[in-house]
């Protein structure tokens, strides 16, 4: 009996009440023919109804891939759970999603990435679920929120306090799919899947294994179909013995507004002069200065917002292979990409399963990781994944929380203030209006990253923003660099909502961060002169 069946064929299988399992980044990886052809059923029959959706790394997002918006129908979803969201510009109306879990109409929760895959990795291998420490004094922890992103939610908890030999964990019950759908670049008649054009695994083999092992379906959308032993084993990155469907769309994008880039997928070597470099702006200077905080022969984890840059000031600074990029998607080495690739890599080394990767992230295999954030507290904390005034501009945690649970070293970036007007003259910082939004605030709105829990492990935390560096110590917040041109006083101690500490050894940033042209341009003029 053949596996290769159309959507709309496959829609029809899904059950009312299953629980589903979707294997994407945003685009990168979104089965998202077969989404909408369960989205275009449950329009025209009203079913399948009352789903459970789970979805490690977000399906879809604001720029073209819908994903997980095409099964945001009143109805159709009863609960989901998710690392990520679809998310995208405060302008813009929110996804069906957020609309319909910031209504109540659907229990909705936010779980780390990596404790998604680890929960349905125990599903897998019938085992009663996953202790761990990652989420402990986040919002993760019940003791907080315990994951839940709405009422509908915390009437339903999905993670508990347990103790385990003495010490306090997590604890989340493992999930067992009904249906799995994953994607691939090529699907054999058999079901085995290869994955040549595509810029990550993600977690393919772990969902795959979930839906087959719990007596469930399993569906892989793909690109094109080959003969039955054609696809050379070492390729394969899902046997056919755990795919039951094959769903052919040939017209599917790569990642968002990608139809194919073979650098993506690593058939292919970009030059490095081929990468565009950031303009000279503040956003530059803040990466620069992230970048001094690496050194040489480091794993480094990179994320998305202004150190999504740092990779681009190494290559101009002549320093590109100094440190070995890591991100959550799975890609090691290369150049972290942008904008709507990001997730992938160009020039990669190796591609990786993203679950393997974060048991890398999770005990802090990796030298230091560089994030951003939307609030810091006096005690350090750090929120970055909810903003209740226009939520989906955040995508929720995705992989941060594993990430900073135990990582030696974390550079967070950002703006010091929201909305500020500022330039750059003469060397210096230029405050021309000061932001009417507090991001150094008393207590954050949301508990992403716990400075308390930091400091008790001895992890190394360090903030760059336009107009100061700060510290977390034991004792709190510490200014330890201030810009030049910046006043103390005015642009930073009367800019924060809760009390800074100042270094007894305060410096003033290098101007060589505030000068166009690269560093090591500005270095040999200084040099000559």
């Amino acid at each position: 009996m053949s596996k290769v069946k159309n959507a709309a064929e496959v829609a029809t299988l899904i059950k009312n009440g299953a629980i589903v399992a979707v294997n994407s980044s945003s685009g990168l990886c979104c089965p998202d023919a077969v989404l909408a052809a369960i989205g275009q059923r449950y329009r025209i029959e009203g079913a399948p109804r009352g789903l459970t959706t789970i979805h490690p790394i977000a399906a879809g997002d604001m720029f073209g891939t819908k994903g997980v918006d095409h099964l945001a129908q009143p109805g159709l979803i009863r609960k989901i759970i998710g690392g990520s969201y679809p998310s995208g510009p405060s302008s813009a109306e929110p996804p069906l999603i957020w609309q319909m879990l910031g209504r109540n109409e659907i229990a909705a929760y936010n779980v780390p990435s990596g404790v998604l895959f680890d929960i349905l990795r125990e599903g897998a291998a019938l085992r009663p679920g996953v202790l761990t420490k990652v989420g402990m004094e986040t919002f993760v922890d019940p003791e907080q929120e315990g994951c839940a992103m709405n009422d509908a939610a915390k009437g339903e908890p999905i993670v508990f306090r347990q103790n385990f030999a003495g010490e306090d964990w997590l604890y989340f019950p493992s999930i067992r799919p009904d249906v799995a759908i994953i994607r691939a670049s090529t699907a054999d008649e058999r079901g085995n899947l290869t994955f040549e054009h595509e810029g990550a695994y993600l977690g393919a083999m772990e969902l795959a294994l979930a839906g087959h092992n719990s007596g469930g379906i399993v569906i892989a959308q793909v690109k094109r179909i080959a003969k039955s032993g054609t696809l050379k084993p070492h390729d394969v990155r899902v046997p056919g013995i755990l795919v039951d469907y094959i769903v052919e769309a040939p017209e599917q994008l790569q990642t968002t507004a990608t139809p194919y880039d073979p650098a993506i997928s690593g058939e292919l070597f970009r030059p490095l002069d081929s990468f565009r470099l950031p303009e000279f702006d503040v956003a530059k200077v803040i990466a620069r200065r992230v970048a001094r905080e690496l050194q040489p022969g480091w794993a480094v984890n990179i994320g998305f917002g202004i150190s999504a840059n740092v990779p681009r000031i190494l290559l101009e600074e002549g320093r590109h292979g100094d440190v070995t990029w890591v991100i959550e998607q799975g890609a090691v080495g290369g150049i972290p990409l942008l904008d709507f690739k990001f997730g992938c890599s160009s020039n990669a080394e190796a591609f990786v399963a993203s679950p393997h990767q974060f048991a890398y992230f999770q005990a802090a295999g990796f030298d230091a990781s560089l994030l951003s954030f939307l609030q810091i507290d006096k005690d350090g904390s750090v929120n970055v994944s909810k903003l209740t005034a226009r939520p989906h501009v955040t995508a929720g945690a995705g992989g941060f929380v594993d990430i900073t649970s135990r990582a030696r070293k974390i550079v967070f970036s950002g703006y010091f203030n929201a909305a500020a007007k500022l330039s750059i003259a003469d060397g210096k910082l230029v405050v021309e209006r000061e932001g009417k939004i507090a991001k150094i605030v008393d207590k954050v709105e949301q508990v992403s990253f716990s400075g308390k829990r930091a400091v008790a492990q001895g992890q190394d935390v360090t903030y760059v923003t336009e107009r100061c560096v700060m510290k977390l110590m034991p004792e709190g917040l510490m200014v330890t660099e201030i810009a030049p041109g910046v006043d103390l006083q005015a642009h930073i101690l009367d800019q924060a909502q809760t009390p800074l500490l100042i270094s007894s050894d305060l410096k003033v940033m290098d101007s060589a961060l505030f000068q166009p042209g690269s560093e090591s341009e500005g270095q040999q003029k200084r040099d000559a002169a």
